[in-house]
């Protein structure tokens, strides 16, 4: 079907533009609606401008480590599909980020990502980056399933939830199995292509995900290795933040209570444009088992969430200028 030349105006040369004003917006609204605002930005200034501050550099160079693994991530699974250096795909990863924040549970990224690649290579390209996707998902199902078997002692001790000590097992259970699972589908994921391949009516469509198949073990591991540097990357900001604004716990309690943060926020449907409010409810709930500086948990919440999703967003929302988005 041939696009309107209005729609193709439309797309290629003000999408960009306007997704970085929506994102711009939203952003102000959210941290507007932030309770004790006036105090939180005092505690904010007084931690970037203290002798602490260069723990604050020290996030914002690990977010670029972040995303620059990522980007690496993407190249591994493109390899047998299409050949991207490292700077372009480090564009489509932002400019990716700039459409998932505005979906839910960041499915607006696929698309988003594709941009990058040629008009006949991008429904196959959307099959990789769900793989990456996928094998996301399963360390954080790991490492967040563990960080429930670590506190549950402190989260049934607390007065508040001293009756989810049944619902906590279940929970680990569950998702041990599911992590099971999706990694045993994970690493036979040629397999679940050719069994695909025979369901009647599907055969059309199997054919942009037969790539999947060209993937090897060895890229597999790769791949779900960078995943868990990823994550152990996102702890490590976390705990850097927390501290920055004096959230007193330490490393270890530190790294399972953020990984299961991050296993409930990425179970849970949400659009990362709007779970701020979600953030600082998990936060407050697993963080205010240790400490009782909810205005520095509030804090530690929204500067993490600026600095790791926000503020690439929007610079990959300015990457899309510099493509044809529809040819």
């Amino acid at each position: 079907m041939r696009l309107n030349k209005n729609i193709k105006i439309f797309l290629n040369y003000f999408l960009g533009p306007i997704l970085f004003c929506w994102l711009s917006w939203s952003v102000y609204r959210q941290i507007t609606r932030q309770p004790n605002l006036e105090a939180h930005l005092l505690e904010i200034r007084q931690a970037i401008t203290g002798p602490e501050a260069w723990k604050l550099y020290l996030i914002i160079i690990l977010m670029f480590v972040n995303w620059g693994l990522e980007t690496r991530k993407w190249q591994l699974l493109l390899r047998h599909l299409h050949k991207i250096s490292f700077g372009e795909a480090f564009k489509a990863i932002l400019s990716g980020l700039a459409f998932a924040l505005n979906t839910p549970n960041r499915i607006g990224e696929y698309g988003g990502r594709v941009l990058f690649i040629p008009d006949g290579k991008r429904v196959r390209a959307v099959s990789l980056t769900l793989a990456g996707s996928f094998s996301q998902l399963l360390v954080t199902l790991i490492l967040g399933g563990t960080g429930l078997f670590f506190l549950s002692e402190k989260i049934t001790a607390s007065t508040e939830f001293s009756s989810l000590q049944v619902w906590i097992t279940v929970l680990q259970v569950l998702v041990f199995f599911i992590a099971m699972v999706g990694c045993i589908i994970y690493f036979r994921m040629g397999w679940l292509v050719k069994v695909i391949e025979k369901i009647p009516g599907v055969q059309r469509y199997a054919r942009h995900i037969t790539v999947i198949k060209e993937m090897n073990v060895t890229i597999l591991l790769n791949v779900m290795l960078l995943s868990l540097l990823r994550f152990l990357v996102f702890i490590i900001q976390y705990n850097l933040m927390l501290q920055l604004m004096q959230v007193e716990m330490g490393w270890w309690s530190g790294f399972w209570t953020v990984s299961v943060l991050f296993l409930l926020l990425a179970t849970l449907p949400t659009i990362a444009l709007l779970e701020l409010g979600l953030r600082w409810e998990y936060s407050i709930m697993l963080f205010g088992l240790f400490s009782g500086n909810i205005l520095g948990i509030y804090a530690a919440a929204t500067g993490i969430w600026l600095i790791n999703l926000v503020l690439p967003a929007m610079a990959g929302s300015l990457f899309i200028l510099g493509i044809r988005i529809i040819k």
